[in-house]
């Protein structure tokens, strides 16, 4: 940290890919607000050379079978430094001196979890008991987290987070966003993204989760303490601003002036929107080019095509419907209207509790009427167009080499085989994890 407590200034990116013409408008947009990548360095100083896939997800058709998935059978990758510098057919593989040999596996792009909830004290076993025996969920539950958050210890919630990572990082998880709405103060809610920060770049203040406590009474106050001194804390940490625009939370009123609010301290928005009934957040999510509406559970036909007609993601989040009995979303429905559908665990101690993409991608396919080729795209391609990132959730030149391996010959065993710990090797930033 700075003097100041601001986080110390990030490097100023380097140049993206052009969009690829023939990519529908939504990867173009994407690209085009990337968080951006080097360029690529010439693949004969490749320093790892993956070979032996059976089957490899890039993720650009013009790479491989011209699906969405740009599948390449018998491929190689190879990587140099952080990046993925080369992928094709492995009889044209450039020459290294280090080689791994996949064993006849699949390799797809490390996953990317767009919305998570990681920073948090304590869990609420007896609540999923107790709704799991008839009561429904409500967004209430939310305030036991908050005060087990309040007083838990600054090393007691970064030991949290860095559990939470690993477990994801050995399921496949590469990036990851993660969100405050735990503390609901100046203090305790910038100290959430303060540990957040020192873990990813992908920050979501979440002040606007529910209203504090001490605000029950006064709604209004809460929301000027949101958008006042609790943003100006919290800014200097996050990227993105993100509010629950639900029935028992935030009404769209306060939801548009929190989203203003962050974005004129350049945060981007994303919007909880519509998980529990229909309601005002897909539409203000659109209105304010959000890069995401999440759950997206309660559409009229109306957000389905503000959806379809705009660049924010729908993003589904199967793991609160398993763990809530509640309503499937109907990805189907938003995939053949043309929207941009991604995948995310939403772990958090209260509806979701998961932190497993795989079973996300094996819960859209055979619950939400996704195939496992769009479950697997969106739970890679889909989650970066999420965070407006072209830099990971593909295998391709220029992109991080963020990597994983199964223990089949294909990606279709995520949904074939739910369940089976499937992920046998994962490669981060062209490192590969222990």
């Amino acid at each position: 940290m700075t003097a100041a407590g601001r986080p110390p200034a990030r490097p100023a990116p380097a140049s993206v890919p052009e969009p690829d013409p023939t990519a529908d408008q939504a990867t173009k947009d994407a690209m085009s607000n990337a968080t951006t990548v080097s360029p690529a360095h010439s693949a004969s100083t490749a320093s790892t050379l993956i070979t032996n896939i059976a089957s490899l997800v890039t993720n650009d058709p013009s790479l491989g079978d011209n699906s969405p998935l740009g599948l390449v059978r018998d491929a190689a990758v190879a990587i140099e430094g952080d990046r993925v510098v080369w992928t094709g057919d492995q009889s044209k593989a450039p020459a290294t001196d280090n080689r791994v040999d996949a064993g006849g596996r699949a390799v797809l792009p490390g996953f990317v979890d767009s919305h998570s909830h990681l920073v948090f004290a304590g869990d609420r076993t007896q609540e999923f008991n107790a709704r799991m025996s008839g009561r429904p969920y409500s967004a209430g539950g939310i305030r036991t987290t908050v005060a087990a958050t309040r007083a838990a210890s600054d090393e007691e919630l970064e030991a949290n987070v860095t559990r939470y990572l690993e477990e994801a990082l050995r399921q496949g998880t590469t990036t990851f966003e993660t969100k405050s709405g735990y503390g609901l103060t100046a203090h305790h809610e910038s100290r959430a993204l303060r540990i957040a920060a020192a873990h990813t770049d992908e920050v979501t203040y979440l002040g606007a989760h529910i209203v504090a406590p001490e605000f029950t009474e006064d709604p209004a106050g809460y929301v000027a303490l949101v958008t006042g001194e609790m943003l100006d804390a919290c800014a200097p940490y996050a990227r993105w601003i993100d509010v629950f625009c639900e029935k028992g939370a935030f009404d769209g009123d306060q939801a548009r002036a929190i989203l203003t609010a962050g974005k004129a301290k350049g945060l981007h928005p994303r919007v909880h929107a519509n998980q529990l009934s229909y309601g005002p957040g897909v539409q203000l999510a659109v209105e304010l080019d959000a890069a995401s509406a999440d759950h997206c559970t309660h559409l009229t036909d109306a957000d389905v095509d503000a959806l379809a007609n705009s660049r924010t993601v729908a993003t589904l989040l199967p793991g609160a419907e398993f763990s809530t009995r509640a309503e499937w979303p109907d990805a189907r429905r938003l995939i053949d209207a043309g929207a941009t559908v991604a995948l995310s665990t939403d772990c958090n101690p209260g509806s979701s509790f998961t932190s497993s993409v795989p079973f996300c991608v094996a819960l859209a396919v055979r619950d939400m009427g996704m195939t496992p080729d769009e479950a697997v795209w969106s739970a890679t391609a889909g989650g970066a167009a999420a965070l407006r990132r072209t830099d990971i959730g593909r295998v391709t030149p220029g992109a991080y080499a963020d990597l994983t391996l199964l223990d089949a010959p294909s990606h279709v065993h995520l949904a074939y085989r739910p369940g089976v710990p499937l992920v046998t090797g994962v490669w981060r930033r062209g490192v590969k994890v222990p």
